[in-house]
């Protein structure tokens, strides 16, 4: 054990309990990964690609090179069950510095301003749909939104999973529930699932990449489940198990859900709806279909916001126990055995950014440094063959070594795409990540005059 996690230790006190099982697991990655996507982009790639046929395709290729991306993160976790996921990675296959970038972006924005997005729109957006709320009555709710999941996941990790077991559980009976509904009472067209037919390969690849990119938001949310590997009990059995199973789930429901839009409507109409389940479901309901899915997507919301509450202050604490962090986020409360101070942290953050109104411009500046840190997490899988081949390895990359090459690529396209068609926002996030430059520093510095180095070197 290296110096800094000795100082971890003394720090805390105590250690992170292992609680989560195998359906705790596919829990948090279900319900991290179906939020707001699967009723908002549908309707960005129908306009974006055209034919029913290659929609499909789109959300097939999609969740399949999130499958990859997710068995290539599995043999990672399994091989380092412990708090921290990609920051656990990214330190032992390419030193202390670059897992501290990802760290701090996860902190600063990634995480932080996803849950700040989901806080805003399950106000904003979904429960004024029932409730008449002024501007100043919404931030009140964004509020109580973030210090309800701050408070249940400070009190016990348990207590956060099961919360997200319900969350889960509903959400996913909902949205079956939702494509029964219409495929038994709507009056629907199959030929809705072939026409109009593709119109050539002009421009296809194009649009058809653009698409790509919607669907892997609407996928991703799995790789989560890898911060809380050290909560998690027979992690080396539970990870990869849990993840291939919630994705399979997930892919299998988002095709569902497609196929079912496009029973009751053409593609040219599911391109212009921006309420996609809504409009989809009055062909069999009615007007109350509106009600509906706005209830629906209200735990939805609920759920991806606590699975990021739950999960990230892990990376937080790894951080900190590396001492390349705030020394306080290292510390575990004696009594419910959570990070408390990260859960904390991140919960002030969070509603600092949703009552701010920054956070969506910010999330759009680091989409291109997430997905930088995606493929540089699953490199790590080829890296550490090659650096620690002595490491056990009870679960081993399905597809090995062509699965995890795709994905690499997928995220380099996504990167170059935003360099491409969002070239400022590509660069001013590239700043933000690099900011955090001198904080690392500070605390590289620190850690020397007290013994402790972030994390061991490259």
């Amino acid at each position: 054990m290296n110096s800094a996690n000795l100082s971890g230790m003394e720090i805390q006190g105590h250690n992170l309990a292992r609680v989560l099982g195998l359906w705790d697991i596919v829990g948090i990655v279900i319900g991290g990964v179906i939020g707001s996507g699967i009723f908002l982009v549908p309707a960005g790639i129908a306009a974006g690609v055209k034919a029913p046929l290659i929609i499909l395709a789109v959300w097939v290729v999609g969740g399949m090179l999130s499958f990859f991306g997710a068995v290539s993160f599995a043999e990672l976790a399994a091989a380092m069950p412990e708090a921290g996921g990609s920051y656990i990675y990214l330190r032992e296959a390419f030193g202390p510095l670059l897992s501290f970038l990802f760290g701090w972006t996860l902190f600063l924005v990634i995480d932080s301003g996803a849950i700040a997005t989901l806080t805003v729109a399950f106000t904003s957006k979904y429960l004024t749909h029932f409730i008449a709320l002024t501007p100043l009555a919404q931030k009140a709710v964004c509020v109580l939104f973030i210090l309800f999941l701050t408070t249940v996941n400070y009190l016990g990790t348990r207590a956060g999973a099961n919360l997200q077991n319900v969350l889960t559980i509903i959400k996913f009976v909902a949205l079956i529930g939702i494509c029964a509904v219409i495929f038994l009472f709507a009056k629907g067209n199959p030929a809705h699932f072939v026409e109009p037919s593709p119109a050539g390969m002009s421009g296809l690849l194009g649009s058809f990449g653009i698409a790509l990119v919607a669907t892997f938001w609407a996928y991703k949310g799995w790789e989560s489940t890898t911060y809380s590997a050290g909560e998690t009990k027979n992690p080396q059995k539970n990870l990869p198990l849990g993840l291939f199973i919630g994705m399979a789930a997930v892919i299998l429901l988002y095709i569902l859900a497609n196929l079912a839009y496009l029973y009751v409507l053409p593609a040219g109409q599911i391109a212009t709806s921006t309420r996609i389940a809504a409009d989809a479901m009055s062909a069999a309901i009615g007007p109350i279909a509106a009600s509906v899915v706005s209830f629906i997507i209200l735990f939805s919301i609920m759920g991806a916001a606590n699975a990021n509450v739950l999960c990230a202050p892990r990376v937080f604490y790894a951080m900190a126990k590396d001492g390349a962090f705030f020394k306080p986020l290292a510390a575990v409360h004696p009594k419910y055995k959570t990070p408390h101070f990260a859960i904390i942290a991140l919960g002030l953050w969070s509603l600092l950014l949703s009552v701010s109104g920054t956070f969506e411009q910010l999330l759009a500046y680091v989409v291109f440094g997430q997905w930088i840190f995606f493929g540089l997490t699953v490199s790590a899988v080829f890296v550490l063959r090659k650096k620690r081949p002595e490491m056990p390895r009870p679960y081993k990359t399905w597809g090995y070594p062509v699965t995890p090459v795709i994905f690499i690529a997928a995220a380099l396209f996504v990167t170059i795409n935003s360099l491409i068609n969002q070239f400022k926002n590509s660069m001013i996030g590239l700043a933000i990540i690099l900011v955090g430059l001198p904080f690392y520093w500070f605390w590289k510095v620190r850690g020397k005059g007290t013994g402790a180095e972030p994390g061991p070197s490259a």
